[in-house]
């Protein structure tokens, strides 16, 4: 039988493991991912063996040659240029003949019985079959869906937890019938899970689904490298040692030497030559490769050391990797997911601290504290992008020089000569962080355009109205004051998508910064007339002569933030009176814990109340949230406040759209259908609402908590201009918001978190999919199940080890009960 090896793969993500070869070449348990494919291939009789290269195609060749030392025939089809996996088959499709041959990945651990998946798809009769695999977290791979009859129905790639109702994923191997290839257009780059199998679909094609049983790991970065070999080791892998079998779980190659007094604690494999001297202790899982020394009193623990390699006297190395034909001198300390690329060297009493990686051929002086990554340096992270942006602990994790990094990665998505917005709140750590990214940008060629300090939806606005290519703004997390969030903006003053974010990050992480000639280098300029354009755009969107005729007297507290930049020049040309609050900027207010919140909001109220003003409002320090009290000074809760802003929008506006989250009340949609408008769900979070909000004929968007969006003046949250659209929607229904609230619908939503961890969410999701089939609605993420009069929302949180359970009943007692209920259901599943 025929197998195709894909292994063209450069294997970026486990440099500098991948910068001296490709990623098929890298060693598990003393030998080349490759070889254990190609051992697992003769095992089942797939003897006749096409490998398809691209990246260093001459080291698999010369170490394979014609497979005859490993038993099979091979045979090599070179790309020029990368094709795709669908693509570099095709360009194989004249060695693959008429019959059903197989695909797997030169790069991917396995031990699956491959025979049983070819029988699977022969016995089917399909055009193509898929390996599944069931996996505690489906996040970074290509989710399958199949029926009841293991027919491919749906191919997910890499979903977020609220596209996660399954958890079986692609593994990249797959039997075809040449017919499949017919799709596949030459010498063009086509993928299989992206391109050709829903092609396939598309078309109606019988694919078939096979799960398999065993082992299974895409060996993509350096933990799932790691965690590869501790599986090898640990007997997980049903493949051949590089060895023999020890007492202890330990395995030993031939001429291995081990002192009299050295300590091996398995799992353990020494290859061929290894010398390990006296007093020398090693804890398991470890790999020493071939003719490696380890000298008198030194300690390996959980780690992994390629040939030809030394380890000097009393060298502590603790869960780290070593390259091939590296040095580490005596008393040399290498900790937890540090890296040591190819032939460099370690000198006496170096210290080299956790996640550090090494690039090949460096010399790290003795005594030297290596606490960042050398060349081509990362943070120990795999993604720097969370829900609010990048974020870290100030001056720990987010440090003025990995914020002029990031910004040169992001100038490095640029091109030269473009301009980036920048801005920032009041807090010094901010501004810290600010000019070193003010920095960063221009040594790409970009230039900055300098906001200062303004809310963040002017700096939206000013981004979109000058035509920049970008804008980055630094915060104090209003969550944490430890913490800084640098949000990103596209052209639009909208975030980033999440490819340009893993352009950033792939720039970031490689350290391959653009760095542009003298002439080339960006200005720095300061923003010219921020405020003035903002005002005036936000005039021109406003019935400014009805809310004049009103002569509103409002409370206003502006959180002692930017706000306060903008705002008192707006509200005196719409003719209201101002009881400020909190009016002077304070740096140190950039943060709030909720329960200092709370307090400023009770004493709005008591304030206005008092002063028998029409109603008071707060915004939060970034001006994108707006809270509220009425004229009796009762706080508004956010979801009234969003109903009470949508009646009066589409009241305004009928056959409109309204965009709320997935979670919202039905109230949104009984406010709608009184209008004659429709609901349109988001995904939670906030660039979902923003991207919804900018479809044609959407009114407006909000999401329950505080955050408005009007496309009629910009698609982004502006809790500034919300207060005045207030104004002018009361004003022009001769309205107040007590009376909008209280004929608004009954309804309110309980919501419950339930822990869960990581690898089991995938799991509990499946599970409730299939106990409540005939209850699921589609929805735009997570499960929505709906029952008579009710319904319930389960939703992964996508970075916390937790569920979400909202759910809705006739009262607000039975909301808590059925959300209480889920809650319970979802941990008894776990």
């Amino acid at each position: 039988m025929k197998a195709v090896v894909m292994a063209g793969g450069a294997g970026s993500r486990l440099r500098p493991l991948t910068v001296a070869r490709p990623k098929p070449m890298v060693p598990v348990a003393n030998k080349p991912v490759l070889e254990h494919v190609l051992t697992l291939l003769k095992r089942h009789d797939f003897e006749d063996v096409i490998i398809t290269l691209q990246f260093m195609a001459p080291t698999i060749q010369n170490f394979f040659g014609d497979g005859e030392a490993f038993g099979v025939h091979i045979h090599y089809s070179i790309e020029d240029a990368p094709l795709g996996t669908a693509g570099s088959v095709k360009l194989a499709q004249d060695l693959l003949g008429d019959e059903p041959f197989l695909v797997i990945s030169g790069d991917a651990l396995t031990d699956f019985d491959l025979r049983a998946i070819m029988d699977d798809h022969c016995r089917r009769k399909a055009l193509a079959t898929v390996a599944l695999y069931a996996v505690p977290n489906p996040l970074e791979y290509g989710m399958v869906i199949t029926d009841a009859d293991r027919r491919i129905t749906q191919f997910v790639e890499k979903p977020s937890w609220g596209e996660v109702i399954s958890d079986t994923v692609n593994t990249g191997i797959y039997v075809l019938d040449p017919a499949a290839l017919s799709v596949v257009p030459q010498d063009t780059p086509f993928d299989f899970s992206k391109d050709l199998f829903p092609k396939l679909l598309e078309n109606g094609a019988p694919l078939g689904g096979f799960v398999a049983s065993g082992y299974w790991c895409d060996v993509g970065d350096h933990t799932s490298y790691a965690q590869a070999n501790a599986d090898f080791l640990g007997g997980k892998i049903k493949l051949p040692m590089a060895g023999q079998h020890t007492r202890g779980n330990v395995w030993v190659a031939d001429d291995v030497e081990i002192a009299a007094d050295a300590q091996v604690y398995g799992p353990a494999l020494l290859g061929r030559g290894v010398k390990l001297k006296e007093g020398v202790v090693i804890h398991g899982p470890t790999v020493v490769g071939d003719y490696t020394v380890v000298d008198a009193h030194a300690h390996l623990d959980r780690s992994i050391v390629w040939r030809n390699s030394y380890i000097g006297e009393r060298a502590e190395v603790r869960g780290a990797v070593i390259c091939r034909q590296c040095r580490l001198k005596a008393g040399a300390v290498m900790f937890e997911g540090a890296v040591l690329g190819d032939n460099c060297v370690v000198g006496e009493d170096a210290f080299i601290h956790p996640n550090v990686r090494v690039w090949p051929n460096k010399e790290i002086e003795t005594g030297a504290t290596i606490k960042s990554s050398i060349v081509w340096g990362a943070q120990g992270r795999r993604t720097l992008f969370g829900r609010f942006g990048v974020t870290g602990l100030v001056n720990v994790e987010l440090t003025p020089e990995f914020a002029a990094k990031l910004s040169a990665s992001f100038g490095a998505t640029m091109k030269v000569g473009s301009i980036v917005t920048v801005n920032r709140d009041l807090n010094r750590a901010s501004r810290m962080i600010k000019r070193a990214i003010v920095a960063g940008l221009p040594s790409a060629g970009v230039s900055v355009i300098d906001l200062e300090n303004v809310p963040i939806p002017v700096a939206r606005f000013y981004t979109r109205a000058t035509r920049a290519a970008g804008g980055m703004h630094v915060r104090l997390s209003p969550y944490d004051r430890r913490v800084i969030d640098i949000k990103f903006f596209d052209p639009d003053g909208l975030p980033i998508g999440k490819s340009v974010e893993r352009n950033i990050e792939r720039a970031f992480f490689r350290e391959d910064f653009r760095r542009v000639y003298l002439d080339d280098i960006g200005k720095i300029d300061a923003a010219p007339e921020v405020i003035e354009r903002y005002s005036a755009h936000f005039t021109n969107a406003l019935n400014v002569e009805a809310i004049r005729s009103r002569k509103y007297t409002i409370v206003v507290d502006y959180a002692n933030a930017p706000v306060v930049l903008a705002l008192p020049r707006l509200f005196n040309e719409l003719g209201c009176t101002i009881i400020a609050l909190n009016a002077p900027l304070d740096p140190d207010k950039m943060s709030m814990p909720r329960a200092e919140l709370d307090q400023g909001l009770d004493l709005l109220g008591r304030i206005t109340g008092a002063t028998r003003a029409d109603f008071g409002v707060r915004f939060d320090v970034g001006g994108e949230r707006l809270f509220a009290v009425n004229a009796e000074g009762q706080r508004i809760g956010d979801p009234l406040l969003a109903g009470a802003l949508a009646e009066l929008s589409l009241r305004k506006r009928k056959g409109g759209k309204l965009a709320v989250p997935a979670n919202a009340s039905s109230a949104a949609d009984r406010i709608a259908e009184g209008h004659g408008a429709q609901v349109v769900r988001t995904r939670l979070d906030s660039t979902a609402l923003m991207l919804a909000s900018s479809q044609p004929d959407v009114v407006m968007a909000a999401d329950g908590a505080g955050h408005f969006i009007f496309p009629e003046f910009q698609p982004v949250p502006d809790a500034l201009f919300a207060a005045c659209k207030l104004l002018e929607l009361l004003a022009t229904e001769d309205t107040t918001v007590q009376d909008v609230i209280a004929a608004l619908p009954p309804r309110s939503v309980a919501h419950r978190s339930v822990a869960c961890a990581l690898d089991a969410k995938g799991r509990v999701m499946r599970r409730m999919h299939e106990r409540y089939e005939a209850n699921k609605v589609e929805q735009a993420e997570g499960l929505r199940l709906e029952f008579d009069l009710e319904w319930v929302l389960v939703l992964p949180d996508p970075e916390l080890p937790q569920c979400h359970i909202y759910a809705e009943s006739a009262s607000a007692s039975d909301s808590q009960r059925l959300a209480e209920k889920f809650a319970q259901i979802v941990g008894a599943l776990l």
